[in-house]
C-alpha cells in the first residue's frame, strides 16, 4: 500500500483482531517490506496504541489488551468535561447491572487508558478530587436506549412489554421516533400503531424490547419537537404561572431548579418566569428560597391564594397575646401569674373561618 494512512489503518484494524501475527504474516498482509511494517508500527505506538512485540523465533506483534477504542483527541477541557459527565451520570440512579449509570461508573474507572499520555495524570487528579451528590432517577438500561437509537435510525417497528404509572401491564407495537431527557428521567416518543395515536413511554417502564420486523414511513411529529410534546402533556395538568420575580436569573433559575420553567432576564435583577405547576403551594415554597420581591400575574386564583397565605404568615408572626402579657406583667401575687396547672385550649394554626382556627 502506498498511501501511508491506509497502510496504518489496515495494520490497526489488523491487530484489532485481537489475534497475534508474525511479522511475515502482516507484511504479506499489507503488502509492504518488514522495514515498512516496523516503522508503521512505531507510528502507532506513537499514536498511543500499545503494540508488543516479541522478537526471534515464534515472534509476534499483538496489540494490548483494552485497546479497541484508539485514544480520544481531546484537549485539556474536553478531557474534563468528559469526566466530569460521567461522574454526573453515575450520581443518578441505583447503579443496576446493565443500566446508564453503572456503565457510566465502570467507563469513569477505565477513561484515562483511552486518553492521551499528557492528560492522564490531570484526569487522575481531577477524579481523585470529585465528590457527588447521590440523585435519585430510574435506573434505565443502556441496552433498552441503544436499540431504540437503532429503531428509530432504521425507523423499523418495535414491539415491547410496559408497566403504566398505575402499575397496569400492557403490551405495545409502535414507530419510535424520538428519545427524550426531562427532569432525571428519559422518555420515548412513540405513534402507537393499535391505538392509532401518539403516546409518550417512560424508557425505564419498558422490558422485552423487540423488533418484530417491518419498517415504516415517518409521520410528521405532533409538536415542533419532542420535548415540546412531552411538556405539553406534563403540564396537562398544571398551572402555567407566569410571575416576576426581583432577582437575576441565576438565582431564581436555583430556586426554580426542579419545577418546568421559562425564564428571561428583563434587567440586571429582575426575571420573568413562566412555571408549570401542580398549585400554589409549590410557587411559594420555591420563593420562600429567593429573599425576593415578586409580582404574579396570572393565574389570578394563585394570585388569590397566595395573598390570603400571606395575611396568615403575617398574622402568625405577631407575639401571641399571652407571651405579651406574661412578659409585661409586673411581679406580683400568685393570682396575677397564670397558674401552670391549668391546661389551656391550643391553638391550631390553618385556613381562618374553621372551627378551632383564629
Amino acid at each position: 500500500m502506498a498511501d501511508v494512512t491506509q497502510r496504518v489503518l489496515a495494520l490497526l484494524a489488523a491487530l484489532q483482531t485481537g489475534r497475534a501475527f508474525t511479522g511475515d504474516e502482516l507484511a504479506a498482509r499489507l503488502d509492504v517490506s518488514p522495514r515498512t511494517l516496523r516503522r508503521d508500527v512505531d507510528r502507532l505506538r506513537r499514536y498511543g496504541y500499545p503494540v508488543e512485540t516479541q522478537p526471534g523465533p515464534g515472534g509476534y506483534y499483538r496489540l494490548a489488551a483494552g485497546t479497541a477504542m484508539p485514544p480520544l483527541l481531546l484537549d485539556d477541557d474536553e478531557a474534563i468535561a468528559v469526566l466530569l459527565g460521567l461522574a454526573t451520570l453515575a450520581s443518578t440512579g441505583s447503579a443496576v447491572e446493565g443500566s446508564l449509570d453503572d456503565a457510566a461508573t465502570r467507563a469513569y474507572g477505565k477513561v484515562d487508558q483511552y486518553l492521551p499520555r499528557r492528560l492522564r495524570g490531570r484526569a487522575a487528579a481531577l477524579r481523585a478530587s470529585l465528590e457527588t451528590t447521590q440523585v435519585s432517577a430510574p435506573s434505565t438500561r443502556a441496552e433498552t436506549m441503544s436499540a431504540l437509537a437503532s429503531a428509530i435510525h432504521h425507523r423499523r417497528l418495535v414491539t415491547f412489554d410496559y408497566v403504566s404509572a398505575t402499575g397496569s401491564p400492557t403490551a405495545r407495537r409502535v414507530e419510535p421516533y424520538r428519545q427524550i431527557h426531562h427532569s432525571l428521567r428519559w422518555y420515548l416518543l412513540a405513534w402507537d400503531v393499535d391505538r392509532s395515536d401518539w403516546r409518550v413511554f417512560r424508557t425505564d417502564r419498558i422490558t422485552n424490547l423487540r423488533e418484530p420486523g417491518g419498517a415504516f414511513t415517518p409521520r410528521p411529529l405532533p409538536a415542533d419537537t419532542g420535548l415540546d410534546y412531552l411538556r405539553r402533556g406534563l403540564d396537562r395538568h398544571r398551572q402555567r404561572v407566569v410571575l416576576t420575580v426581583e432577582a437575576p436569573v441565576t438565582a431564581v433559575a436555583d430556586a426554580f431548579r426542579y419545577q418546568d420553567a421559562e425564564l428571561t432576564a428583563v434587567a440586571r435583577d429582575r426575571t420573568r418566569a413562566v412555571v408549570a405547576l401542580d398549585s400554589w403551594q409549590w410557587l411559594v415554597l420555591n420563593l420562600a428560597f429567593l429573599d425576593a420581591d415578586f409580582t404574579i400575574h396570572e393565574p389570578v386564583a394563585f394570585r388569590t391564594a397566595c395573598g390570603r397565605f400571606g395575611a396568615r404568615l403575617h398574622g402568625g408572626a405577631r407575639p401571641a397575646p399571652d407571651t405579651e402579657s406574661t412578659a409585661a406583667a409586673p411581679t406580683g401575687t400568685g393570682a396575677d401569674r397564670p397558674d401552670p396547672t391549668v391546661t389551656r385550649p391550643q391553638t391550631v394554626g390553618g385556613e381562618p373561618g374553621r372551627a378551632g382556627y383564629p
